[in-house]
């Protein structure tokens, strides 16, 4: 295609990523009171629990507005994430092989559900987390969180643990494509099992080993099933080219 051509088709696709999420974000306008609710039940039920006053509290005139809109478009993200991701994909195919077009999909086909479950384990240790945290303020003493940093903790606890549950999908992309070999990977095992347990220590803000070793173990199994994925493709390219020498 021309280069014409192509910004033509960039547009149009970014156009209609735009109004997806447009459309997503008035969705999460709409779910916003149940999802305001489910954010702030662990929060409400930890202070229940220890006799304490915790609670959501919006400093300025604006600022339920803005976790409003901040909370529909992230809503908008998520609820349309097929959605984008398909024109990033109808924009990337023509310039690849029907190889590599399946190659991609399975990638794609991986590590969405990936990043859903690592989104999910985070979602279920929020209440531990908070429960841990709120525990730190003394009897007698009120917490009056604030709204945008609870909903920003949230958001970075969810993101953090889909990226890191998407990373293996993105150490196979990099051995299809010849940039890393399974050896490399299995070579570097234990600083990757020394990382893993350092991310899960750092984004599990409770004081329990327990806790850390549940998040790590899921993501080391990951890596090891990413380094068997990365063997086995190698083998298969080394007997490929032994026979085309052969032939």
């Amino acid at each position: 295609m021309p280069l014409l051509a192509h910004l033509r088709e960039l547009r149009k696709r970014v156009v209609l990523a735009a109004l997806g999420l447009v459309v997503g974000a008035v969705v999460g306008w709409f779910c916003y009171t149940p999802v305001f609710e489910a954010l702030q039940k662990p929060l409400l039920d930890a202070a229940t629990e220890a006799g304490k006053d915790v609670r959501l509290n919006f400093t300025g005139l604006a600022s339920a507005l803005d976790m409003q809109i901040k909370v529909s478009l992230f809503l908008g993200v998520l609820i349309t994430s097929p959605w984008w991701l398909y024109q990033l994909w109808a924009f990337v195919t023509p310039g690849l092989t029907r190889k590599e077009r399946r190659y991609a999909v399975g990638f794609l086909g991986a590590a969405v559900p990936l990043f859903a479950g690592g989104a999910f384990m985070a979602w279920l240790m929020l209440p531990r987390a908070v429960t841990i945290l709120t525990d730190f303020v003394p009897d007698g003493a009120s917490n009056l969180t604030d709204a945008q940093g609870y909903l920003s903790f949230v958001m970075r606890l969810i993101l953090a643990f889909g990226i890191a549950c998407v990373l293996p999908v993105v150490l196979v992309a990099l051995n299809f494509v010849g940039l890393m070999s399974a050896r490399t990977l299995l070579a570097g095992w234990r600083w990757a099992v020394f990382l893993v347990f350092l991310f899960s220590a750092v984004m599990t803000p409770t004081p329990d080993a327990i806790t850390m070793i549940i998040v790590a173990i899921p993501m080391c199994l990951l890596y090891f099933a990413a380094v068997g994925v990365s063997a086995l493709h190698d083998r298969r390219v080394a007997r490929d080219d032994a026979e085309r020498l052969a032939v």
